[in-house]
C-alpha cells in the first residue's frame, strides 16, 4: 500500500532542495563575496559591503571602461568578482585575460587580514605542519577566515597520496612573504599569508621563458585544494603553477 504521508515529504523535500538550489542560481557576485567571509561581513546593497564591525567599503570606484592592466593594478570589489574560476579541470588553457583571482582589492584584504607592511599579518600567522608523513616540514598561513585549519586538512589528504603524486607537493616554496606582484604592483595573497607554493622542481610560471601556457601539477593536487577553498595559479593566462591561494568567494 502506498503511505501518501511519505510520498507527500518527499515532494515538500524535492521542493525545499529545489529552491535552495534555485535561491544559489540566482546569486550575485557580491552574495557570493559575503557567504563567503561570514566573520567580517554582514550585507550589502548593491553599491556598499557592510562590515560586521559596523564599517562599510564601497564595491565601486566609479571608474568605467577599466583596462585588464588597471584592474590588475587597482581593481574595485566588482573588479575583483568579474572573472569566474571553473573547478576541476581545465577545459583548454586559458587566454591571456583569463586570470580569476589576480583582481585583489587592497584595501578589502587589508582590513581583513592585516597590513603586512605594519606587521598586522605575522600576529595572526599559525605554524601548519605540512605533508608531514613526508617529511614536508612546517609552513606558516594566517588563522583569519579558518585558513590554517583548511591548510591543514589539506595536508592530511595530499599526504594520503601516492609517492609519486604527493611529490609535486612538497616541500613547500614558501607561504608569507610582504610583497606584491612582480607585473602589477598590487599586493600578493601571500602578503596576507593566505597563500602557498608547492613544490618548484615541478613548477611552470609565464615569466619563466616563453612558449605559451605549461603544467606539470596532477589535478588530482589542484582538487584537493579546490574543496577547501583554494584557486590554483594554473588556471590563470599569467599562469603560476605551484601557487594557491585562499579565494573561497571564487569557489562557490
Amino acid at each position: 500500500m502506498i503511505d501518501k504521508r511519505a510520498i507527500c515529504a518527499v515532494v515538500y523535500l524535492c521542493g525545499c532542495f529545489l529552491a535552495f538550489g534555485s535561491a544559489l542560481s540566482q546569486e550575485g557576485p557580491l552574495d557570493r563575496l559575503v557567504r563567503a567571509y561570514p566573520d567580517f561581513l554582514e550585507s550589502h546593497d548593491a553599491t556598499t559591503i557592510h562590515w560586521k564591525d559596523g564599517a562599510s567599503m564601497p564595491v565601486s570606484d566609479g571608474r568605467a571602461n577599466k583596462s585588464f592592466a588597471e584592474k590588475l593594478r587597482s581593481p574595485s570589489l566588482l573588479d575583483q568578482m568579474e572573472l569566474a574560476y571553473v573547478k576541476g579541470p581545465l577545459a583548454r588553457p586559458p587566454g591571456p585575460e583569463d586570470d580569476p583571482g589576480r583582481f585583489r582589492n587592497q584595501a578589502f584584504f587589508n582590513k581583513m587580514y592585516g597590513d603586512c607592511s605594519k606587521g598586522e599579518v605575522t600576529r595572526k600567522l599559525v605554524q601548519v605542519a605540512w605533508l608531514p608523513r613526508s617529511g614536508g616540514g612546517a609552513v606558516p598561513i594566517t588563522s583569519v577566515n579558518g585558513a590554517a585549519e583548511k591548510l591543514r586538512a589539506i595536508s592530511a589528504e595530499l599526504d594520503a597520496l601516492s609517492p609519486d603524486l604527493k611529490t609535486y607537493a612538497f616541500p613547500s616554496a614558501g607561504t608569507y612573504n610582504c610583497r606584491a606582484v612582480k607585473d602589477t604592483g598590487n599586493r600578493s595573497m601571500h602578503a596576507w599569508g593566505a597563500a602557498i607554493d608547492l613544490n618548484t622542481k615541478y613548477s611552470d610560471y609565464w615569466m619563466w621563458g616563453k612558449g605559451g601556457y605549461r603544467n606539470r601539477m596532477p589535478m588530482e593536487i589542484v582538487e584537493i585544494f579546490e574543496k577547501h577553498g583554494f584557486i590554483w595559479g594554473g588556471k590563470w593566462g599569467h599562469f603560476d603553477t605551484m601557487h594557491f591561494e585562499y579565494r573561497p568567494e571564487l569557489l562557490q
